[in-house]
């Protein structure tokens, strides 16, 4: 599964490690589409890292979109009946709500939109003539919870959570093999539990170099979301179902939740919906910082926040 959404960095303001095998008690890698480093208070063993790779390898072949052998590959090929693991049900159960409470705005069906404005397997890049809107959820999808029944092929993108989600898998792994540890995924970030919060660098979104803020947690996930990072042509990577165009009010979202599939899922809804909004229609607490294309920047609910001037 490449990642969709990759945010604009939230880094901490430590130099990351060398890519390659670990070294002291970071590891990191590639996996997914995007750059992971797992850092952890004891290393990892060759076990805890197998296990991780392998689950990685299962969510990319069941949900990316840019591999021919995918399962998601092969529902756009053809209607009928498709199994889901169970460990894959947060994922589903947690995009119906958002659909649900987005009107429509934050969903899976958006995959061949993307395609079709050149965000395709090739990367081609170039928008085709016409590019076809995104199907309503229950005129195509119904879900029996141990499978998906599709009414027609439909091009599935999980991408507005599915980096958050993979994230939480990778952490639930790692919990089970030391006591504190933090799973970053290209920005999208879920920490262990700790008495010493980890300050995290929030990236401007127009220019990468710098930052636009700091926080710092004690707990719980960051994600971010923006339309910087996968651009093209006009287009960006975070379309709004109802115009099939790129969302344009906003320019970057950050979202504090305890889960990294939360937060990530909010970060692209808050393009759409304000967050008080949210709250009430999801009955779930989250930070949240938002910057917009006017220049106006809308915060609450941060543990810490530094916003720079």
């Amino acid at each position: 599964m490449r990642a969709e959404s990759v945010p604009p960095g939230l880094h901490r303001p430590t130099p990351p490690a060398p890519a390659g095998p670990p070294t002291g008690q970071d590891w990191v890698f590639e996996a997914i589409g995007t750059r992971w480093t797992v850092t952890t208070d004891v290393p990892l063993d060759d076990g805890a890292r197998a296990l991780v790779t392998a689950e990685l390898a299962r969510i990319d072949t069941r949900w990316s979109r840019f591999r021919p052998d995918s399962r998601v590959a092969e529902m756009s090929r053809r209607a009928g009946c498709y199994p889901i693991d169970p460990a894959d049900r947060p994922l589903l159960d947690w995009y119906r709500r958002l659909y649900d409470a987005t009107g429509g705005s934050v969903t899976p069906l958006v995959g061949v939109t993307l395609a079709d404005a050149g965000y395709d397997a090739q990367y081609s890049l170039v928008p085709r003539e016409t590019v076809r809107p995104v199907p309503d959820w229950d005129a195509v999808l119904i879900d029996h919870g141990d499978h998906l029944q599709l009414r027609e092929p439909v091009l599935l993108d999980v991408g507005a959570a599915g980096k958050g989600f993979a994230v939480d898998r990778v952490a639930d792994i790692v919990d089970g093999y030391c006591d504190e540890w933090i799973v970053d995924a290209g920005g999208d970030m879920v920490f262990s539990a700790r008495a010493q919060p980890v300050r995290v660098a929030l990236e401007h979104p127009l220019d990468p170099a710098k930052a636009i803020g700091l926080t710092a947690l004690r707990g719980g996930s960051v994600c971010a979301s923006a339309g910087n990072r996968r651009a093209w042509a006009g287009w960006h990577h975070i379309v709004d179902p109802h115009t099939t165009a790129p969302a344009r009010e906003v320019l970057a979202s950050w979202a504090v939740a305890p889960s990294a599939l939360i937060a990530d899922g909010l970060a692209t809804a808050l393009f759409f919906v304000p967050a008080d909004t949210l709250r009430a229609r999801l009955n779930q607490p989250f930070g949240h910082l938002v910057v917009r294309g006017t220049g106006a920047v809308d915060h609450a609910a941060f543990e810490t926040l530094e916003l720079f001037t």
